[in-house]
């Protein structure tokens, strides 16, 4: 009997852990993802995105916990008995065939008709856009075709999941953005669930529905793309995805027994305001008083002001230490009160940017604009 789903989780992890020897590469990861959702592991190198992904293929198996595809355990299953489909980074394309004989290969394999593969290829290659290129060599055509190609071969089999382990990291950033764009939208034209793995944060954000940011063999925080940037939940999500400033410091009440935030680098106190906005999943009067806390501040909420500018909620003075120009933006690091702090500001040319280094400034935020996370256990036991 066909186990009963009672709601759209497609694939479930729950408690995997996977060890080589003494090393831990995946360590108690419980997941659930949603059929037709686009989701991204992000991490640095050696984190264990990869070890999951071949542990929903096959490839590994856990030494403890469980994975369920469509209700079922697939944990012990071979490869070829799970509807799974996997791009590989170095794609694993047969030069010696043409494109129309790569994306069959699998049907063939499964010993699908002639007709019926022929109509399954081509509508496959239409839609990655490589019809005119069926009979074409794969050792003749681009770099983005190829990428194209084994995207096809894996989709035109209808797997319930696709795999894909960092299939854009040898294209050049211009074909990788553009590659970014045609995935996301063949992936909502077809409704295939795709699990992405990839060490890129602007990657991550521009194709996620969910992100599961991962960090030494664990998963730090499972959130909307969105959530994950604005609203981390740990100070390693904080720091891996996108920059921030983060002070340390801890919470505590002033003389008139309001709830105030006092940092140690560079020293300041700033008041809770007493409505915080609604959309923030978690508010800072719960932490408990005397916690040691974090509050990041992304560059783009520094304000930079004149020496004798007018007041924020927090005012710092310092002195631009250098800039860098990516185009749209520039990036200052400012120095105060003994510590670097990094500010972006839009550029327009004529403008009051880029400002000189030594200049004298003062910068701030809004309360708004920033997050309160807890600190690392490292901080928390000082």
């Amino acid at each position: 009997m066909a186990p009963t789903k009672t709601d759209d989780t497609i694939l479930e992890l729950n408690n995997v852990t996977r060890t080589f020897g003494a090393f831990k590469a995946v360590r108690g990861v419980s997941l659930k993802i949603r059929r037709g959702e686009f989701v991204t592991l992000l991490g640095p190198s050696g984190c264990g995105k990869s070890t999951i992904l071949r542990m929903i293929a096959g490839f590994e198996t856990p030494n403890s916990g469980t994975i369920r595809m469509n209700g079922a355990d697939i944990s012990k299953k071979r490869p070829f008995e799970r509807a799974v489909g996997l791009v590989f980074q170095n794609l694993a394309l047969f030069p010696h065939l043409n494109v129309f004989d790569n994306v069959a290969f699998g049907l063939r394999a499964h010993g699908v008709g002639k007709a019926e593969i022929s109509d399954k290829v081509m509508a496959m290659l239409g839609l990655v856009d490589l019809a005119d290129f069926a009979h074409r060599p794969v050792g003749r055509i681009s770099g983005g075709q190829r990428q194209r190609v084994a995207l096809a071969r894996s989709l035109v089999t209808e797997p319930d999941v696709l795999l894909l382990d960092e299939p854009l990291s040898a294209l050049d950033l211009k074909l990788r953005r553009q590659l970014q764009t045609e995935l996301k939208t063949i992936q909502q034209k077809t409704g295939i669930t795709f699990i992405f793995v990839t060490h890129d944060q602007e990657e991550a954000l521009s194709m996620s529905d969910r992100i599961a940011v991962m960090n030494a063999g664990l998963v730090e925080q499972f959130s909307p793309a969105v959530e994950t940037y604005h609203f981390p939940q740990t100070e390693f999500v904080a720091r891996f995805v996108g920059e921030t400033n983060l002070f340390h410091g801890r919470l505590a009440t002033d003389d008139g027994g309001k709830r105030v935030l006092r940092f140690d680098d560079p020293p300041f106190e700033m008041a809770l305001p007493e409505n915080l906005p609604e959309d923030l999943p978690e508010d800072p009067p719960e932490f408990a008083p005397g916690q040691a806390v974090a509050l990041s501040v992304r560059p783009e909420h520094v304000r930079i002001e004149a020496a004798d500018g007018a007041g924020d909620c927090v005012r710092h003075t310092g002195q631009v230490v250098s800039h860098s120009f990516s185009g749209a933006s520039l990036t200052y690091t400012i120095r105060t009160g003994g510590r670097d702090v990094l500010a972006q500001a839009v550029f327009r040319p004529g403008g009051r940017h880029p400002l000189p280094v030594g200049e004298a400034v003062t910068i701030g935020w809004d309360m708004d604009q920033v997050r309160l996370i807890p600190a690392s256990p490292q901080r928390q036991e000082h």
